[in-house]
């Protein structure tokens, strides 16, 4: 791979780039979603195997072409994606379900989801180490560990605090008590730390720095929050599909080197 990655001369690049970013995207996403897939079973198997054909064989591209060269790093992030994506709905939801484990209790959920986090963090970071990158590539450093974990423990306190009016409000939750909630908080705490670790590491880990160089830091978290914002589409637990993933979308990919 080559150590840096040249601007683009022209703003038409910028814009084909942002288009294909959010086609194929969405394709990997929203289509290959390993929570609630758009194809039958046999045609969504044999679509993802096509989509990682698809994507290795133009990373392959990028590599020997030395006028598509400088897109081999954004592409190889969305094989990457694409990867990651089929192999959590192969081993964190679908192997699950198979062994008996249902999301329908707190520990089950929170459980589910700390799978899902270890199959998607396992195949982002051997990539990301195979291709010759350090772990920082990914945001995975230790700068400002300390203090994010002080904000990331505040806000979870506060949000605790106001779980149950949150839960009615946003999520039409029911009948919610203390004594019901407080049994929970570990579970949500696991749940909250999986899930979030996950969908940083699928978005701003893998494409922040592969599309800053082209796009800048504004544009280049406007395009990945797009992205995001799209793998929550169908979503069950909130009536309301955009308002509230495009908050959390809003702060998903800023933070800095």
């Amino acid at each position: 791979m080559t150590s840096e990655i040249p601007k683009f001369r022209a703003p038409g690049e910028k814009i084909i780039l942002i288009l294909f970013f959010a086609v194929a995207g969405t394709l990997i996403i929203v289509v290959f979603s390993p929570w609630d897939p758009l194809l039958k079973p046999k045609a969504d198997y044999l679509g993802r195997l096509a989509a990682i054909a698809f994507f290795a064989l133009l990373y392959l591209l990028t590599r020997k072409t030395p006028v598509l060269e400088k897109y081999q790093q954004v592409v190889f992030g969305l094989l990457v994606l694409v990867t990651a994506v089929t192999l959590d709905w192969v081993f964190g939801i679908h192997l699950i379900k198979q062994l008996g484990m249902r999301a329908n209790s707190p520990a089950n959920i929170a459980l589910v989801k700390l799978n899902e986090f270890v199959v998607v963090a396992a195949v982002i970071i051997a990539f990301t180490l195979a291709s010759g990158k350090r772990p920082g590539e990914i945001y995975l450093q230790k700068f400002g560990l300390k203090l994010g974990l002080i904000i990331g423990a505040a806000c979870f306190l506060v949000l605790a605090a106001g779980s149950i009016p949150i839960a009615a409000g946003w999520f039409q939750g029911k009948g919610l008590s203390l004594a019901k909630v407080i049994p929970w908080i570990p579970w949500v705490l696991i749940f909250v730390f999986a899930n979030s670790a996950l969908e940083e590491l699928m978005f701003r880990g893998l494409f922040m720095r592969k599309l800053e160089p082209f796009l800048g830091k504004f544009t280049a978290n406007l395009t990945i929050a797009v992205v995001f914002t799209l793998i929550h589409y169908g979503v069950t637990y909130t009536a309301d599909q955009f308002t509230f993933p495009s908050g959390a979308a809003a702060g998903l990919p800023g933070a800095e080197n």
